[in-house]
């Protein structure tokens, strides 16, 4: 079970770690207020189920047969609720969500929670959203749970187990980093009783049962993680360096950071990784919150293209945006400005700017983004990144992949399955079940469908990637200037 932010999917995978089946169910985001982001928990829940029993009726396939489900979950996204009822006291806060920028600007402790969460202080985590939710429930806090998307499918698949991994936990900013439990500190803080917390349990191993009646026959939940920590594992970057950015809602780039927590110098964010045991691994990662979600945005709102994937024909047809970039800070930057106060622009534009570019310009914004983060791994890791695995819907318009190549100066490889955080969530099950032997069956089990080989030359990528700095130089200016006017 793969939950995203814009759908629900579920996958079926064989012993040979190939997909046979797979359905997906949309699911709706709501904008109450600028900057806000909502989902209605209870059609999260029901998307899942709906996308699982399809495809398990398209492949023809009996829930008996079914050796174990993985789950992997959009992270951060924060629910809460009354645990005598089962009912969500409030719509869920999903990750991209600011409403709680100021409450965290506010706090001071920010050296504190780097140290303990390897974090940044920021509303993009789940720690200020519960905050929220307890001050607007209208609930005492003793009858309230709180839990990530993974918490809440499996407390919803079991009937009332509570438990979280550590790939999501480390997401609250509220668990020890190295010690992979709830920290008191951080608890007081935010002021968040730890009755609410899930207990959190290995991302790999048997930690509750799907009642028979979703399904159609009991089936052991084996595996959890986190949606990008799910993809690393499904991309076989199990050793330290191996590096993949997946390309949906957002962006997401992590490299694998081995045995140790790793210390970012460069905005970056420590997290764990998922691990076939309770052995602690770590990743660094970079999140973009605005990635996919800008081609749907010229979709949806500007109409410019009916569908997705119309928009690499559209980019391919100029032979460049004219100068024009658009820096999509629709609810702030992400990594590595962290910028709260930043906010979406169009620039560089000229009488012959047209659709066509305004679309290359979208598309050129994601592989741009990437590059920050990709810049600022390298310079923490002081060696430049030999290649960077990719999956994620959008890796399927090459034109964005061959501009990603050109505009990082590294090959881009994509996997013959682009679904990689199903698959990860499925090898984490199937390992803690023995369905699979080992990790060298998985890494044998990878496989490349096409390499991205870097063609632009390097004056010219680099005039590029001065243009883009421009660009996000202008945009945070603006946002910063209408934060000010805006402020009591």
């Amino acid at each position: 079970m793969d939950e995203g932010t814009t759908s629900a999917r579920a996958a079926l995978y064989n012993e040979e770690g190939r997909r046979v089946a797979a359905q997906s169910e949309p699911i709706e985001c709501f904008y109450p207020q600028p900057g806000w982001v909502e989902q209605d928990a209870e059609a999260i829940w029901r998307a899942q189920l709906d996308a699982t029993r399809r495809t398990l009726a398209a492949a023809n396939i009996s829930a008996r047969e079914i050796a174990a489900v993985g789950i992997a979950n959009q992270r951060e996204t924060t629910i809460v609720w009354d645990k005598n009822t089962g009912r969500p006291v409030a719509p869920a806060i999903v990750w991209q969500c600011r409403r709680t920028a100021a409450y965290c600007d506010a706090l001071a402790q920010r050296e504190m929670v780097r140290r303990k969460t390897g974090l940044v202080i920021d509303a993009y985590f789940s720690a200020s959203k519960i905050r929220w939710l307890l001050d607007h429930a209208g609930a005492s806090p003793r009858d309230l749970l709180f839990g990530n998307v993974d918490t809440w499918l499996i407390w919803k698949l079991t009937g009332g187990t509570h438990v979280t991994d550590p790939t999501n936990a480390s997401r609250t900013m509220l668990m020890n980093l190295e010690s992979g439990d709830w920290d008191d500190e951080l608890l007081n803080l935010f002021g968040i009783p730890g009755e609410m917390m899930p207990r959190i349990v290995a991302s790999s191993g048997v930690c509750g049962t799907a009642l028979a009646e979703h399904l159609g026959a009991e089936i052991p939940i084996a595996g959890i993680a986190g949606d990008q920590q799910a993809a690393l594992f499904g991309q076989a970057c199990f050793s330290p360096g191996l590096s993949k950015n997946t390309y949906g809602t957002g962006c997401f780039a992590l490299m694998h950071a081995g045995a140790h927590a790793p210390v970012s110098r460069h905005r970056l964010l420590a997290t764990r990784a998922a691990s076939p045991d309770r052995t602690a691994q770590y990743a660094v990662e970079g999140s973009i919150f605005i990635a996919g979600a800008a081609v749907q945005w010229l979709r949806d709102k500007l109409q410019l293209i009916s569908t997705a994937a119309e928009s690499e024909a559209l980019a391919a047809s100029v032979p460049d945006t004219g100068g024009a970039y658009l820096v999509p800070a629709f609810v702030g930057l992400g990594a590595p400005y962290w910028d709260s106060s930043a906010r979406g622009l169009f620039t560089g534009i000229t009488a012959t700017t047209d659709r066509a570019r305004l679309v290359r310009a979208t598309l050129e914004s994601i592989a741009y983004q990437t590059r920050d983060l990709v810049d600022a791994m390298e310079a923490d890791a002081g060696q430049k990144i030999k290649e960077l695995r990719v999956d994620g819907g959008a890796t399927a318009n090459n034109f964005l992949m061959q501009f990603q190549a050109d505009i990082l100066g590294c090959p881009i490889v994509r996997p013959a399955d682009t679904e990689t955080t199903a698959l990860g969530a499925a090898y984490l099950a199937g390992l803690a079940t023995g369905y699979f032997k080992n990790m060298e069956e998985l890494s044998r089990f990878w496989r490349s469908e096409r390499v991205f080989q870097p063609q632009m030359p390097v004056d010219r990528r680099e005039e590029l990637w001065a243009g883009w700095k421009r660009a996000v130089a202008q945009c945070r200016f603006v946002g910063s200037e209408q934060a000010r006017k805006t402020s009591p």
